[in-house]
């Protein structure tokens, strides 16, 4: 990935996790980006991707995708589909279930584990990277790999 830019933020709680998802949220480039969850078990990955979901405006309860692989949201500016590749083992499944249509539709994409789909993902406008500190503390890199993506950096 080549990258246009960064950020490194600290969160010292889930409330600036929330904070930031709703931050991001605000970018009018969000709509049609493609945004990586990188992090270990438990980092906040998808916390992180429910408080994105809800500031969009997704109402009620996220589900986590890990055994469905993918959750799609239909709202008022646009299509969110979340992924989480944790479990993804086949590449046939990449096209069987026609998630090559779904990244070449408009609409946000947000991938939870996409190093396990490598090789038939596009490039991320947006990686972040979570990381584990003492307690609930994180500390979060925001890289952009495009022009889109350094708007959501803006």
């Amino acid at each position: 990935m080549t990258i246009l830019g960064t950020r490194t933020l600290h969160w010292a709680s889930e409330a600036d996790c929330a904070a930031s998802a709703k931050l991001l949220a605000t970018r009018a480039a969000l709509r049609d980006a493609y945004v990586e969850l990188h992090g270990t078990l438990g980092a906040g990955k998808t916390t992180f991707a429910r408080h994105l979901l809800h500031a969009l405006g997704v109402d009620g309860r996220v589900k986590s995708p890990t055994y469905a692989v993918m959750e799609p949201y239909e709202l008022p500016g646009g299509m969110v589909w979340h992924f989480d590749f944790y479990r993804f083992n086949d590449p046939q499944e990449w096209e069987d279930a026609g998630f090559r249509d779904v990244f070449a539709s408009r609409g946000l994409k947000l991938a939870e584990w996409p190093e396990k789909a490598e090789g038939l993902l596009p490039a991320a406008d947006l990686r972040i990277d979570i990381e584990l500190l003492e307690g609930d503390a994180r500390r979060v890199t925001l890289a952009a790999g495009t022009p889109r993506g350094l708007e959501l950096l803006a």
